[in-house]
């Protein structure tokens, strides 16, 4: 289970508020799509779940539970910019986080531990579409590759709650729609709860099963620092699209689908390279 359900949260900085009485109950395994104007606090309200900032009023409880203070593996989180480590290959990166687990400070695994956690991340490389990149380093990979490693980086965690802080805004129409189709796959084949901030709202209307607009009511000049936003819409997406079942009206749009043949954003499938 993952249910959210945040009551009468407010954010302030000082004498700003940036978000004012935001109640929102998310059911666990819905995918909601946070949409809104620049500046009204979407990202804001993802970091306060993802335990980055603590909501100034108001509660937010994880199935039942007040959430944790601090960021923690059951809740996993994508940024628009690539948030891979340099450093490391894809199957580094995408081992990381057991090994941190495993040991806070040597961030090391042995033995069959370490096989075992080695063999699910090539598992879950292979079911973002990486196959055949594990040594690569990610100055080696294309925009869109990079974004599959940073979900897989997020998915090896197994986390309740995936929070998407406008992930695919970066990528060109093409590649998005791919990703978009893969997004589509986790969602129906995991038991993780979606939330993503975006500013597209065709991508909104593609994926989600809500769509929750974020609003300031009040935004003449004098009133920004003393009114916050709100949510002012929330709307059910018709038929209603359901984790793991196929739909009957529309199951070519969204029904659990699989991804076959190579990646346009794989350089190696392109002369260009879609870099």
């Amino acid at each position: 289970m993952s249910e959210l359900i945040i009551d009468g949260v407010w954010k302030e900085y000082g004498d700003q508020i940036v978000l004012e009485n935001v109640s929102l109950t998310v059911a666990s395994r819905a995918f909601v799509a946070l949409v809104g104007p620049s500046g009204c606090g979407k990202s804001t309200f993802l970091r306060m779940l993802l335990g980055q900032e603590r909501a100034t009023k108001g509660t937010i409880l994880i199935d039942g539970e007040p959430l944790p203070s601090e960021p923690g593996p059951d809740r996993g989180v994508v940024f628009q910019r690539y948030s891979v480590f340099p450093h490391l290959t894809v199957l580094g990166n995408v081992l990381l986080g057991k090994e941190l687990t495993a040991s806070k400070y040597k961030a090391k695994l042995f033995g069959a531990a370490r096989r075992a956690a080695i063999e699910e991340a090539r598992q879950l490389v292979a079911e973002v579409g990486l196959s055949g990149a594990e040594e690569k380093y990610p100055a080696q990979l294309s925009g869109g590759m990079q974004q599959r490693l940073a979900l897989a980086q997020a998915l090896i965690m197994k986390p309740k709650v995936l929070l998407l802080d406008e992930p695919f805004g970066a990528l060109d129409p093409g590649i998005r729609a791919e990703i978009h189709t893969l997004m589509k796959r986790l969602w129906h084949e995991t038991q993780m709860t979606v939330l993503m901030v975006t500013h597209d709202m065709r991508e909104a209307f593609t994926l989600a099963t809500r769509v929750v607009a974020f609003e300031r009511p009040r935004d003449r000049p004098e009133e920004k620092q003393r009114y916050g936003a709100t949510i002012t819409r929330d709307i059910s997406i018709w038929p209603p699209r359901r984790a793991g079942e196929l739909s009957l009206s529309s199951p070519d749009r969204d029904g659990p689908v699989v991804l076959q043949g190579p990646r346009r954003d794989d350089p190696s499938s392109s002369p260009s390279g879609d870099r």
